[in-house]
C-alpha cells in the first residue's frame, strides 16, 4: 500500500477503483476535535473497500482504491469543486479543513490517486472504468429506501440494462440515484473515461447493505453475472 492508494493487479477489461475507500488520516494531521466523524459516511464510504475487493476477486480485474479520507480531500471532485475540502457537516465545522494544505493534499494524495488510476487505464486492455461507492441510510433526516443504485453520465443504455439484470437477478436497482452522473456526480470514472476514450459507470450501494459480508457475497455474485450478460466482462472462464 501506499500513501495515496491501494492497487490490485488483473487482466480483465473493468478497471474498479473506489475513491472513499478509506477512513486514513495520515500523519501529521490528527482527527481532534473531528474524531466524531472518523467512523461515519462523512469519511469513508463503509462497505466499498470490501465490495471492490471481493468483485476484484471475482472477475480478475484490476482495481485501485484511495488510501485517504475523504476529509482530507475528497478524490471523486474536480480540483475546483466546493466539497474538494469539505468545511462542514451535520451542521458543525470541520476542524481539519478551518486551514488547508491545498497544495500539499493535491500533490501527496489527490493527484497521485488519480495519476494510478490513469496508469492502469492506459493498458488496452481495460475498456471500463467502475466506480463503486456506497451512502448512508438516513440522510439529512431522510430514510433512503434505494437499495442499490447504477449512475450513469453518457451510458444510459448499458446503465438500463445493466440495472435490469440485477433486477432480473433479485437485486432492486435504481437509475441515477441516489445521486445523478448527469449532475457531474461521478466525476472520477467520467473524467478518467474521457481521457481515455473508454466508458464508465458508478456503482452506488447502501452502506447497511454493504458492510453485511453474507448480502454483499449474493451481490457480489449477482453483479458479476450480470455485467457478463450485459457485455463489460468475458463469460465466465474466458479470462
Amino acid at each position: 500500500m501506499t500513501t495515496a492508494w491501494e492497487e490490485i493487479a488483473g487482466p480483465g477489461p473493468v478497471l474498479f477503483t473506489c475513491e472513499h475507500a478509506s477512513a486514513r488520516l495520515p500523519e501529521p494531521w490528527k482527527w481532534g476535535e473531528d474524531a466524531w466523524l472518523a467512523p461515519l459516511h462523512w469519511a469513508y464510504d463503509l462497505g466499498a473497500r470490501e465490495l471492490v475487493q471481493e468483485l476484484a476477486a471475482q472477475t480478475a480485474c484490476p482495481a485501485v482504491l484511495a488510501t485517504f479520507t475523504r476529509l482530507l480531500v475528497d478524490a471523486n471532485r474536480s480540483e475546483s469543486d466546493v466539497d474538494l475540502f469539505r468545511s462542514t457537516a451535520e451542521g458543525r465545522s470541520i476542524h481539519l479543513n478551518q486551514t488547508i494544505e491545498r497544495d500539499v493534499r493535491l500533490e501527496t494524495f489527490y493527484r497521485p490517486y488519480h495519476q494510478a488510476v490513469d496508469r492502469l487505464l492506459a493498458n488496452p486492455g481495460v475498456q471500463w472504468v467502475f466506480s463503486v461507492h456506497s451512502f448512508t441510510p438516513v440522510y439529512d433526516g431522510q430514510v433512503r429506501e434505494v437499495e442499490v443504485g447504477v449512475l450513469f453520465d453518457a451510458e444510459d443504455d448499458t446503465a438500463a440494462e445493466l440495472a435490469l439484470a440485477l433486477f432480473d437477478r433479485g437485486q432492486p436497482c435504481w437509475l441515477n440515484e441516489p445521486y445523478s452522473g448527469k449532475e457531474g456526480l461521478i466525476f472520477s470514472a467520467s473524467s478518467h473515461a474521457a481521457r481515455h476514450r473508454i466508458r464508465a459507470l458508478e456503482l452506488e450501494v447502501r452502506q447497511d447493505l454493504a458492510c453485511d459480508p453474507a448480502w454483499r457475497a449474493t451481490f457480489v455474485e449477482r453483479l458479476v453475472n450480470a455485467l457478463r450478460e450485459v457485455g463489460l466482462l468475458p463469460g465466465a472462464g474466458d479470462l
